[in-house]
Formats: structure tokens, sequence, C-alpha cells
């Protein structure tokens, strides 16, 4: 049953009607029962556990009624803004690891209706009393095989001992759980799956081309030129694996960024918000970006390194060939390297030679402002500023991320010298406007 605090949120994002995974969704939380929510990356999880449980919770009551847990701090962050675009009345607070605790708990002093975050520092944060779980009657576990799989079982089970009062529980995956551990206490549990049943979707094409002897950096580099300026994200197995591909890279002159648990908070959001905003085409990652994150459906996934299982592969190939678009996968193999037993489609099979010209730089360039929400900076303020002292057109600025106390700004790249100088003494909500242009 859609309610009118339900159909006002949804009204707040533009969405006129939820997918089936969504009502049923709505269905089985409104009928106050346990969930197992099976269902991919980018199919609307998030929106689909967050409406039936908004509507049960009181606004402005200084009670945490729900926590919201993901592993990896970027989603918890994607959550959290989710939540925001609601503009239900809830207060919510994201908790992650990588910037200090003392802020959280300042802000704990008033607890928020919702508390979104990661194991570990959710954990963390009922260990020393910072967060009251007297009220918490709702909790979502989301990506939950994901947290599972990066080792967070005891955070888990710690946090859930402390939750006595709850009367709902949700899982989320994207992945088939083959047990749920006995520490969950799932009871009269109802389980949806909404995974596809083949391997790969009829959408995704599936290549690969093969280096000479075991190093495929000249096979990898000749296979990004082929393909330009087309967005692709590329799969590696190790972060130090990303790092050194990054480093030969650079020394090409091919734009790029890096996506790795091994890099501190900022970086990785900045990596994020260029490759969003077209400052870069190509995302070098780990697993991390495998699934759960929101980045643009791309039109290629190259895996440098094969994932150890099916699920991975898949969950990787997940990047592109999303809803109504069709992608492409690539496969690079060393010399003496198999195709593994789990990718049973057929494979096209591609010689790459090295005529191909280093792709031109991207068509956006990234600006940072060292202002941000918290500062009463919001987009309007930056369009303003740059359109009317930057002499900018309005198809010469693009995509504005405005972040707690950060902004990003996509500029043209032809314009970037031009908005730096004409801004360089300029002020933004009587603030001396702080800019670089970002690394």
């Amino acid at each position: 049953m859609i309610s009118n605090k339900i159909s006002a949120a949804l009204k707040q994002l533009g969405i006129t009607e939820l997918n089936q995974m969504q009502k049923e969704t709505l269905s089985v939380i409104q009928a106050k029962q346990d969930l197992i929510l099976l269902s991919p990356t980018g199919s609307g999880k998030t929106l689909a556990f967050l409406l039936p449980i908004i509507e049960k919770l009181q606004p402005n009551s200084e009670r945490t009624q729900a926590i919201i847990i993901a592993p990896a701090r970027e989603l918890a962050l994607q959550i959290e803004q989710v939540i925001k675009s609601l503009t239900t009345g809830l207060k919510t607070l994201c908790c992650y690891g990588g910037h200090s605790i003392q802020t959280e708990k300042n802000s704990l002093i008033h607890p928020p209706e919702i508390i979104v975050g990661t194991p570990g520092r959710i954990a963390d944060h009922i260990r020393r009393g910072h967060i009251s779980t007297t009220y918490i009657k709702h909790l979502v576990l989301d990506e939950f095989d994901k947290a599972l799989e990066l080792g967070f079982l005891n955070e888990m089970q710690d946090i859930i001992t402390n939750l006595e009062s709850l009367k709902l529980k949700v899982l989320t995956s994207a992945t088939t759980m083959e047990s749920i551990p006995d520490f969950i206490k799932l009871k009269d549990y109802t389980t949806l799956d909404f995974l596809p049943k083949q391997q790969l979707g009829k959408k995704l094409s599936l290549k690969a081309i093969r280096s000479e002897g075991r190093d495929k950096l000249d096979a990898f580099y000749n296979l990004t030129c082929m393909l330009g300026n087309a967005p692709m994200v590329v799969f590696v197995n190790h972060r130090e694996a990303a790092d050194r591909i990054s480093a030969h890279l650079k020394k090409m002159d091919l734009s790029h960024d890096i996506f790795h648990g091994g890099l501190k908070q900022e970086h990785r959001e900045r990596a994020l918000i260029k490759f969003k905003n077209g400052s870069h085409h190509m995302l070098l990652t780990t697993d991390l970006a495998s699934r759960g994150l929101d980045i643009p459906d791309i039109e290629y996934v190259i895996h440098y390194h094969l994932p150890k299982d099916k699920e991975a592969f898949i969950h990787r190939n997940g990047r592109t060939a999303r809803m109504k678009a069709s992608g492409t996968a690539y496969i690079i193999l060393a010399e003496d390297e198999t195709v593994p037993e789990y990718i049973e489609n057929k494979i096209e099979f591609e010689e790459i030679n090295n005529t191909f010209p280093l792709p031109p730089a991207p068509d956006w360039k990234t600006i940072y402002i060292g202002y941000g929400k918290k500062d009463k900076i919001n987009k309007v303020d930056i369009v303003g500023l740059f359109i009317k002292k930057g002499k900018l057109q309005k198809d010469e600025l693009g995509l504005i991320d405005v972040l707690d106390h950060s902004a990003f700004v996509a500029v043209q790249r032809n314009k970037i010298k031009q908005v730096v100088s004409l801004l360089k003494n300029e002020r933004i909500k009587g603030k001396k406007l702080k800019m670089e242009i970002s690394r």
C-alpha cells in the first residue's frame, strides 16, 4: 500500500511508479516481516527498503529508531543522500571511518532518527556509549554478503547483540547467500529473489584479447587506446596492481583515476565524482567498485585480472549492460592463461595492435572549492558565481557535487583557465573563494 507519506517522498524524486521488486519489498516490510532481499546492483534496493521504513519513524524525536549498515563508506554516504533527497524531516547521521570520530560523537548528543554507517564505526560508537540503542526497532544490513566477505562478522554481531528492541530486520544482497549466521536471529522471514537466472545478460558482449608473455600492460594500453574515450571500469585483484598500472598510465599520459580501499576517503570521493562528471573516463579499481556504488552506466568493463569466482565476475560485469543499456566486457589473458570454467558463455577473441593513437583528454575538468553544505554553500550559489563572474555559458558548466565541506564543479576543459583567472579574487556567501583545479 502506498501511503501519503511514501507518495510525498516519491514525488520529491519525480518517481511515478515503483518497480515490481520495490512493490513487493514495500508489502513485506509493511506486514512487519523480516526480509532477505536479493536483487542486482542498480535495481533500486535502497529506495525499496527506505520507503516502508521511513513511514514507521517519528521525526523530531531525538531518538534513534533505525540503523542501516553498509560495508563501504561510499555506499553509506549514498544511502544518506537518498534519505535526504526524500525530505522526510527525519534527522540522519552517516558514521564511517577515515574522518574524526569526535565530530560524529558531537552530532550524536542530539540523536538522529536514522544512523547510516559502516560496521566498524557503528560498533565503535555503541561500545563507547555514544549511540543509545533503547529505541532502535529497525535494522538494515545492506550488501550483507559483501560485509561478511570483507570480514565484518564480529562487528555486526556486536551491533546486533546490543539492539534488544528490534522489531524488523532487512538483509539485502546482490548475490545468493548460502547461509545466514545465527546471530542475525531472523524469525518468520520472507525471501524475495530478483536475481537474474542466467550468467550474463543478453545485452552484454563478452570479448577477450591475449597479451604476449605474462605482463599485460602493453596489451591493456593498446586496448584502451582502441576503445578511446568511452566510459570504462578496469578491474584488478589487488590494490598494489592498481597503483602499478596507474603509474604506467601516467607515464603514457592517459587520463584515469584509481579507486581502492587503501586510499584516503577524500581521494576515493574525488575519483568517483570526476568519473561521474566526465573529467576522466577510466576508473581503475578493485572489486570494491563492483557493486553498491552509484556510478553511471558504462560502455566497457575490462578484467585486467580475472576474479576468483563466477559471482565476482557477474558483479563486475553488472557495471555495464544495465537496465536498457548494452555493453561489452573485455578479458585480458596472459600468453599461457586459460579461460576459467565458470565462464560458460562464448567469448569472441580480438587481435589488438598498437596503431591506435592516445585518446584525447576528456572534454571536462574539475574545479575544487573549499566550502560545502556546512558552510551554507549550495549548487545555486556556485552556478550563479561561475556564470556571472566566471563568464561561462550554461553548456560550459557540468555536474556540480556539493559535499559537507567541499564542492566539485565540472567545467569545459577549454574554459578552465579563464574561470580560474576570473574567479581568483571573488567571494562566495561573503567568504573569499578557496578554489583550485582538482588533481
